[in-house]
């Protein structure tokens, strides 16, 4: 009798070994690319679906490697998606430190620099101003791709040669480079703010070139299409114009539906510089549109 129940339990113990076995095996198979009952994670890229945001945006094309030291500095498009992503050390001496050095030197207004191509506490302190100027996240006073990005395009919408470029009147012009992503007012000849940078409409949803004026504003104007408020809004050509952004207006991945993105201050300032009826002139374009 005892002879038995020990055969009998040591059957049934063998049995659940290989149904333990036949299991294993079968996870196994799944693994290697066979029917599993677990349920396949997500594909790359998939993701639940997002609040909506407040000011909609679209996708551009994916970030291209930042060149070695030595080499062509980043372009306008180019320029590195909100710098928090990677830890920085505040006050470090930033890849592309003389570059911004040279720049914050011609623009002045932000700070004493060395140009030498060596961090400083006073070019740190001055490389800061100039990020909390533009939005740049975050301000630890690095020269990193978005501050070398920057500076060079305002650096590059100061001078005589490109503001000529607008074509502007005596009469009081609002100019919006698409190709460097700036912008800036001009009455009589002479820049009366700016230059600033912006966001223009990506691929599909370009900003169009041509010459415009100010045909409806608004401090708060509803977007129907969207579902969005607008702040500061001031449009110039079919559902396009100048608005303030609460997305980080540096990241080169994304691009407006057309309409000209503004950092708060900019946007505040612009809307007091213009007035309806008054000329906007778009002119370039903007890369990868």
């Amino acid at each position: 009798m005892a002879g038995s129940g020990i055969v009998a339990w040591l059957a049934g113990a063998a049995a659940v070994v290989g149904l333990a076995s036949t299991a294993v095996a079968v996870d196994a198979t799944g693994m290697l690319g066979g029917k599993s009952s677990v349920a396949a994670a997500p594909a790359a890229g998939a993701s639940a679906k997002a609040g909506t945001p407040f000011i909609k945006v679209v996708a551009g094309q994916p970030r291209q490697a930042q060149p070695p030291r030595g080499e062509s500095r980043p372009s306008a498009v180019t320029s590195t998606a909100k710098a928090s992503a990677v830890p920085v050390t505040p006050c470090a001496t930033g890849h592309w430190q003389r570059d911004v050095e040279e720049d914050l030197d011609i623009l002045g207004g932000y700070g004493a620099v060395s140009i030498d191509g060596r961090q400083t506490p006073g070019d740190c302190a001055t490389i800061s101003a100039f990020q909390r100027r533009f939005g740049i996240e975050p301000a630890y006073g690095q020269a990193d791709a978005t501050t070398t990005d920057v500076a060079r395009r305002i650096v590059a919408s100061s001078t005589p040669e490109r503001q000529r470029e607008c074509g502007a009147t005596a009469e009081l012009t609002a100019c919006v480079d698409l190709s460097l992503q700036t912008v800036w007012v001009m009455r009589g000849g002479d820049m009366v703010s700016g230059p600033t940078v912006v966001r223009s409409g990506f691929r599909g949803h370009a900003t169009p070139a041509g010459t415009f004026t100010i045909n409806k504003r608004a401090a708060q104007e509803w977007s129907d299409p969207y579902e969005v408020w607008l702040p500061y809004w001031q449009r110039f050509v079919g559902g396009i114009g100048f608005h303030e952004t609460t997305t980080y207006l540096h990241d080169a991945q994304r691009g407006s539906h057309g309409c000209v993105n503004l950092l708060h201050r900019d946007a505040v300032d612009i809307y007091d510089q213009l007035h309806m009826g008054a000329t906007v002139r778009t002119f370039g374009r903007r890369p990868g549109t």
